[in-house]
């Protein structure tokens, strides 16, 4: 595992031949419910200094580290984000002392049932009357550097006596066709062994592409579904970025996806609504972790879309 930057969708992680993720469908270790927080907070005990810290994704920078071991710290640092300034000096304020180093997303500050971090809100059946609201999913291991910390799964549940934090942690587990769970935590999607091994058949006839056209693939992907059209892969060939046939099988790789997210449950104890609909969903998705990596199970076409329509959501260049 490396610095939990980036989650791969399993259709996106398929382009370049790599068909890892059907064997992780098979074999996952560990599935947990993906939250719409922002921003990711890392924080815990700094491995250089022996003092705790709180920050964003930036204490992993290569050159332009960014860790705030004190309040002046964060003034220094973060004085022309003030929004970003408070949350910080919050999580820093109310993070309960640690010899660990964790990652989360930021829900909200306490006093109120409904939140929207970003593009999700959450509903909670009552008024939240900690500090702050944090939704943890990685623990870090670092001997003597940030830089060179590695990412896993977490596992444990993490708790406060005195209830500044509420913690946002639902158990998530996958629930068989027949409606009875396989087991405690994860098993393995098993409904989709047909499925999977039709993909590795299919693979045999496919032309995969390099990392640096993989990459325009994504683009391109991504643009569509934030405008809402269909992925053709005929389209792709006429441009030239590809074969058909490796479009043709990212959809197959979407359809075992989608069949996975069916079976995936959760016990959170709040409503997830998108941006303007008052209607509940499942909400964003979930993460399944493997001996492969990590891997978003989520329903593009229903809330990357609705990611990309978010007045939040800053567009990357092409």
């Amino acid at each position: 595992m490396t610095k939990n930057l980036h989650i791969e969708h399993p259709e996106d992680s398929i382009l370049t031949g790599d068909l890892s993720v059907l064997d992780a469908f098979l074999m996952p270790l560990l599935l947990s419910l993906k939250i719409d927080g922002a921003p990711a907070i890392v924080w815990g005990r700094n491995p250089a200094t022996g003092c705790q810290f709180v920050g964003t994704k930036s204490v992993f920078n290569k050159k332009k580290i960014i860790i705030c071991e004190t309040p002046s710290d964060i003034e220094k640092h973060y004085a022309h984000k003030p929004a970003l300034e408070k949350i910080l000096m919050y999580c820093m304020a109310y993070l309960p002392i640690t010899k660990n180093i964790y990652q989360g997303d930021f829900i909200g500050f306490g006093g109120s049932k409904n939140y929207r971090p970003n593009t999700l809100t959450y509903k909670f059946q009552e008024t939240v009357d900690a500090k702050i609201i944090m939704a943890p999913h990685t623990k870090y291991y670092a001997c003597s550097d940030l830089r060179d910390a590695i990412a896993m799964p977490l596992t444990e549940k993490l708790e406060t006596t005195d209830g500044r934090v509420k913690w946002v942690q639902p158990r998530a587990y996958i629930r068989s066709e027949y409606g009875a769970p396989l087991g405690e935590g994860v098993d393995s999607f098993r409904d989709l062994e047909t499925l999977v091994d039709y993909a590795k058949k299919l693979s045999q006839h496919v032309k995969f592409v390099d990392e640096r056209t993989a990459k325009k693939i994504k683009l391109n992907i991504n643009a569509l579904i934030r405008d809402g059209k269909d992925i053709d892969s005929e389209a792709f060939a006429w441009a030239g970025l590809c074969d058909a046939s490796l479009i043709e099988f990212w959809h197959t790789v979407n359809e075992i996806k989608l069949v996975a997210l069916q079976s995936c449950k959760d016990e959170s104890d709040f409503q997830t609504c998108v941006m303007g609909d008052p209607q509940p969903i499942q909400g964003e998705g979930y993460v399944m972790v493997s001996r492969f990596g990590y891997f978003k199970i989520v329903n593009r076409r229903a809330f990357s879309y609705a990611n990309f329509q978010n007045d939040r959501f800053v567009a990357f260049a092409s």
